[in-house]
């Protein structure tokens, strides 16, 4: 029974062959039952996404889709991950975001396996072939019931990207701060970080915020320009504000992100916030945070499924060896700064950089991922990790800078290098860049 009527005209066109050489098949979900008719474009299907529904198994005979690279099953009822995606020889990202997913055996684990996105489950233990995956490289876990890692993940060499937020864990794994490309993780709203600080700042009413038009949307919330009439009097105050979904995000919870951008305090490199929204008629969490001038842009595009952990950058774009500068020197401070205040950003991507566009003037924004560090060498060993993804972003930007810059390319290589023990801190980091 299919309960979409958009799904339906698909299923239709289908099977009657209108479909035939297709590369990507996108559904709006309303299955109960997996369409057999998909098995007529075996020889060419590469991304299928199934959409929301009420899906409980998936064929035993899936793997005769032998070039399909790319399965979204996300918010269908899936009591485990299904085994037979461990037959599809191509299948290189799996999403099952919210389906309820208490068990993951082995064998739904394919070879290829290159991004797991098992986010909002109920999922307590992993299987040990996890990190016998060698091209493993993004696993979002978020929202789940663990209290442990695999301890084969030790040798997951290609891993880039880790989420293991609002889980169970007491303590981080010692491995975790030796992994070699390790450069986005967070583990917010664990037990390990200790109890919950107060959300502080300022409280911000409903009544004194009028606002326009929506700015930008990520995976937490909706951004708007507003204008903040402080204690309800005067013009207005230019502001940004950010409305959160009040949902679990593939980085954590929303709370935990505007705890961490006030925790963060005020600096010129940083979005920071301004204060906290209270009041709201549905009780909407949100933000309040300074509004950046209008031609401000983001640095890049989010990674894409055929990018996977790293960002997609207009094909177009230069930077002058100044402005490539100006925008290393900025990040490292932000970051130089977070961790000073105990904190890691968990995201330090492009796409998570605003900039003016011309001169290279730059703030880091978008807490969502942000988690707090433990004190001494652990959590220098961290932030280490974040170096990584400091001198990934450096070598981004010098390879759209058509000077060559020596300094920076050594630095970045630095940051960068397999072995974390030898990177720089990021104090140290921000340091050099500051001498002449």
């Amino acid at each position: 029974m299919v309960t979409n009527a958009g799904t339906a005209r698909q299923l239709e066109a289908l099977a009657r062959g209108d479909l035939l050489g297709t590369h990507e098949l996108r559904f709006s979900g309303g299955f109960d039952e997996f369409p057999r008719d998909i098995f007529g474009l075996a020889d060419s299907l590469e991304v299928l996404d199934l959409g929301a529904g009420s899906l409980t198994t998936l064929p035993d005979d899936l793997g005769r889709l032998t070039k399909l690279r790319v399965l979204f099953c996300s918010g269908n009822p899936f009591d485990r991950l299904p085994p037979s995606l461990g037959d599809c020889p191509a299948l290189a990202q799996i999403g099952f975001r919210g389906c309820g997913i208490g068990e993951v055996p082995e064998e739904a684990l394919p070879p290829s396996l290159r991004w797991l996105t098992l986010t909002d489950n109920r999922i307590a233990t992993l299987p040990g072939a996890l990190g016998r995956r060698p091209h493993l490289q993004k696993l979002m876990l978020s929202g789940n019931r663990l209290t442990a890692l695999p301890e084969s993940l030790a040798d997951a060499r290609s891993l880039e990207l880790i989420r293991l937020s609002a889980n169970g864990f007491d303590a981080l794994p010692a491995w975790l701060a030796t992994l070699p490309a390790l450069a986005w993780p967070t583990w917010a709203g664990n037990p390990l970080e200790g109890i919950p600080a107060p959300i502080g700042g300022r409280g911000i009413p409903w009544a004194d915020l009028v606002t326009g038009d929506r700015l930008g949307e990520g995976a937490s919330g909706e951004v708007f320009a507003a204008l903040w009439r402080r204690d309800g009097t005067g013009p207005g105050e230019a502001v940004a504000l950010k409305l959160f979904k009040g949902a679990m995000t593939s980085d954590g919870l929303p709370e935990r992100e505007m705890e961490a951008c006030l925790a963060a305090g005020t600096h010129p490199n940083l979005t920071g916030g301004l204060g906290r929204l209270v009041d709201h008629p549905t009780g909407a969490q949100g933000l309040v945070m300074p509004r950046l001038p209008q031609n401000w842009r983001v640095l890049a595009g989010p990674p894409s499924l055929a990018s996977c952990s790293r960002d997609v950058y207009e094909s177009t774009l230069r930077f002058e060896a100044d402005t490539v500068r100006r925008i290393a020197r900025s990040l490292a401070a932000a970051t130089a700064h977070l961790h000073a205040r105990g904190l890691l950003h968990g995201d330090l991507y492009g796409h998570n950089v605003l900039w003016d566009g011309t001169a290279g003037d730059a703030v880091l924004s978008d807490f969502g991922a942000a988690c707090r560090l433990p004190e001494g060498a652990g959590g220098e060993a961290l932030q280490r990790i974040e170096v990584r993804a400091w001198g990934i972003l450096l070598g981004e930007l010098l390879a759209r800078c058509p000077s060559p810059l020596s300094d920076l390319t050594a630095l970045a290589e630095t940051c960068v290098q397999a072995e974390v023990a030898r990177r720089p801190l990021m104090a140290e980091v921000a340091a050099a860049l500051r001498t002449p």
